[in-house]
């Protein structure tokens, strides 16, 4: 994955300022375009006597609009572009924008309800993560007021098949356009593996699921390891988020996540597991296009 065009949707609170300053921060390191974009709904047309309420209407948003991006460009410089696009839906009208200018990634803030340093998913995520064309980036509430001075390392959730190994290939450019390594984790999950509480055989059969994991990763990190630095791992608990608390993170960590394989081809559909992923970090979360891997 080559990034070059960023776009990010930004609104004047804190969600808005935790998204464009991640924006902000990969454009940075990876020398990408950025654009700066605030969704709005699109004006009515009034007939008759109702010109003159539609007019006072459009001349709220266009004040809207201003101020939102003449916040935007204190935080992002003139460097990036900003721009202004009409949508029922800010998901929609982020994921008809991309479209429309070839972006490579979308970035966006956390919902507002959220736990602090976490991802909470709301409309606009919602609409993002199936139907984007483009990979999707989500900050955790208030990432920005600790933002790190740079990406150290990009954690890859892995799980062998064909949408993870492209998945992984696709991680492994962007990590060496960023000049950072790559880490490879794998989730083993240890409840509920057996009905009716057979201590016994579930112990055996988490070892032979740690065993293949093993296998897994370390096969997959070999095919990368001529580029960049690959680091492999397992993080085990009870739960999923049990098991992202279990392993470290760093500062500067990015976790990429893929798509399901039961979501159509090029687009961002959120899986369950990823659902969770998300929901349990407390670092920026990429996911990415469901890609046809190979077979």
């Amino acid at each position: 994955m080559k990034i070059k065009k960023i776009l990010t949707g930004f609104i004047p609170e804190a969600r808005g300022r935790d998204g464009l300053l991640l924006a902000v921060l990969l454009a940075r390191q990876s020398g990408a375009e950025l654009t700066v974009a605030t969704i709005q709904p699109p004006p009515w047309p009034t007939p008759g006597p109702g010109r003159a309420d539609e007019g006072a209407w459009r001349a709220y948003l266009r004040e809207q609009a201003e101020d939102s991006l003449s916040e935007a460009r204190e935080i992002a410089g003139p460097d990036a572009s900003y721009v202004v696009h009409h949508n029922k839906g800010s998901g929609r009208g982020l994921v008809d924008l991309a479209r429309r200018q070839g972006a490579d990634l979308v970035v966006i803030g956390s919902a507002p309800h959220g736990t602090k340093g976490r991802i909470a998913l709301g409309s606009t995520a919602d609409q993002l993560l199936h139907a984007s064309s483009v990979p999707v980036l989500l900050a955790p509430r208030g990432w920005g007021e600790t933002a790190p001075a740079a990406f150290e390392r990009l954690t890859v959730a892995y799980r062998r098949g064909p949408g993870c190994d492209e998945a992984t290939r696709l991680a492994a450019k962007a990590a060496a356009q960023l000049g950072v390594s790559m880490r490879l984790v794998t989730l083993l999950i240890q409840g509920g593996l057996i009905r009716g509480g057979n201590a016994e055989l579930e112990t055996a059969m988490v070892e032979r699921l740690r065993d293949q994991a093993d296998s897994d990763l370390r096969s997959a990190a070999r095919g990368q390891r001529r580029r960049i630095e690959v680091e492999v791992e397992m993080a085990e608990g009870r739960t999923v988020k049990e098991a992202i608390d279990s392993v470290a993170w760093v500062d500067g960590e990015m976790i990429i996540c893929a798509s399901s394989d039961s979501g159509p081809l090029r687009r961002v559909f959120l899986g369950d597991t990823s659902l969770k992923i998300i929901k349990a970090a407390q670092r920026p979360a990429m996911i990415l296009t469901r890609q046809p891997g190979k077979q």
